[in-house]
């Protein structure tokens, strides 16, 4: 009989990163290889794309037939650049050398000394700097969430809960007990996880794949601006039309970059984390979300998890179609975060690889301070805080909370 842990795993696997419908992709041929179309493309990129390149590991993993876990193509090399690592912490404000950093040692408010740590003992330690794990690692706690975030916002709302209530009280007791929840949200070992994901009949095949990376879908070719280099410009629309220039943007206040589309299911599913990340700092700090490229658009890789959330929208092929697609989304997830849309050419996505979702801190002088590793293995939007608070401290007097 299926438990409703077996359920919320299949929600998952369906909602991760690396799952699609192959009855929107090329046709395979029986060997195995890549369909003629994909083969072309592949050849097209091979020849292209530099040897040493993010694009490249990406092209080969892709073709070797890499199911693209989080140590595979290009988020081997992608990893997150920030000022802000624990030695450079600790260096500044470990005073008595203990390894240890405590309330008393850091200069901030209660409020920012809490936002950095990840723990409950009142210190800050190697640990709550170290971000190694990938974003859809399957804790109990993120099969819970999947399990409950029905209407797939990143929010659970009390119906929501009383919803997951009801579903685990199968037995109508009234009441779940600690065993009913050890039970139905362990998390499967990654033997396990791999041999599901290899039996899944909706799991992207290496053609699908070199046409997403070709389209970008998949992700930028470029690899974004590194550490501490200027943060490229750009002129971006907002929803009302306005026109917003990001170097007329730079100034006393730090500059947050979110990069996401309503297509992907991970970006979704940090939404909640988005918006209160904007709310905590939105005085301090300026904060624009700009809409990219539909990573599992309904005509190109994609996703059933879109379909059962009832997301199902074709790549937009103008900038006014993405720009309606964008404030849907917004309404979608109940965003208050401003919102800029990036031309249909994908400038901005390409230049900052933003594509299917990224972060990123931009300091006073326009210089990049904090950049995540690539999407969606790499969407820590704790992390960018952590960055976020330690680059407010470093100039307090304009950046005080309000």
């Amino acid at each position: 009989m299926k438990t409703i842990f077996g359920f919320a795993l299949l929600a998952v696997l369906s909602r991760s990163a690396l799952a699609d419908n192959p009855k929107s992709g090329p046709k395979e041929p029986q060997n195995g290889g890549l369909s003629a179309e994909a083969q072309a493309v592949a050849e097209e990129l091979k020849a292209s794309l530099p040897e040493e390149s993010e694009a490249r590991a990406m092209l080969d993993q892709i073709v070797s037939g890499s199911q693209l876990g989080p140590g595979d193509g290009w988020f081997r090399l992608a990893v997150s650049q920030t000022r802000f690592g624990w030695e450079t912490v600790k260096q500044q404000y470990d005073s008595d050398g203990d390894g240890r950093i405590s309330r008393s040692e850091f200069p901030g408010t209660r409020a920012d000394f809490d936002r950095l740590g990840r723990s409950e003992d009142r210190t800050l330690t190697e640990a709550d700097f170290d971000w190694s794990g990938h974003s859809l690692a399957r804790t109990p706690g993120y099969l819970m969430f999947f399990q409950a975030d029905q209407d797939a916002n990143g929010k659970l709302t009390p119906e929501e809960f009383q919803t997951l209530f009801h579903s685990l009280d199968s037995g109508s007791h009234g009441y779940i007990s600690l065993d009913d929840m050890r039970d139905q949200f362990q998390p499967p070992s990654e033997e396990q996880y791999q041999k599901e994901r290899a039996k899944r009949s909706d799991r992207p095949s290496p053609s699908t794949l070199v046409l997403a990376l070709k389209k970008q879908e998949l992700g930028s070719l470029q690899p974004g601006p590194e550490l501490n280099k200027p943060a490229p410009d750009f002129t971006l629309k907002s929803l009302s039309g306005e026109k917003v220039t990001l170097s007329k943007e730079i100034g006393p206040k730090p500059i947050v970059l979110v990069f996401g589309n309503f297509t992907c299911g991970p970006f979704r599913s940090q939404s909640g984390n988005l918006e209160k990340l904007y709310q905590r700092y939105k005085d301090r700090a300026k904060f624009f979300l700009v809409y990219v490229r539909e990573a599992h658009p309904s005509d190109g890789w994609w996703m059933t998890s879109n379909e059962r959330a009832g997301i199902k929208l074709p790549q937009p092929q103008s900038t006014k179609e993405r720009q309606h697609v964008a404030q849907t989304c917004r309404k979608h997830l109940d965003l208050k975060i401003p919102f800029l849309v990036d031309t249909i050419d994908d400038a901005a996505g390409a230049a900052y690889s933003g594509m299917p979702n990224r972060l990123y801190l931009i300091d006073g002088e326009g210089k990049i301070a904090f950049k995540n590793g690539r999407g969606p293995f790499g969407f820590h939007p704790r992390e960018l805080e952590q960055a976020l608070v330690l680059l407010l401290n470093q100039n307090p007097s304009e950046s005080k909370p309000k």
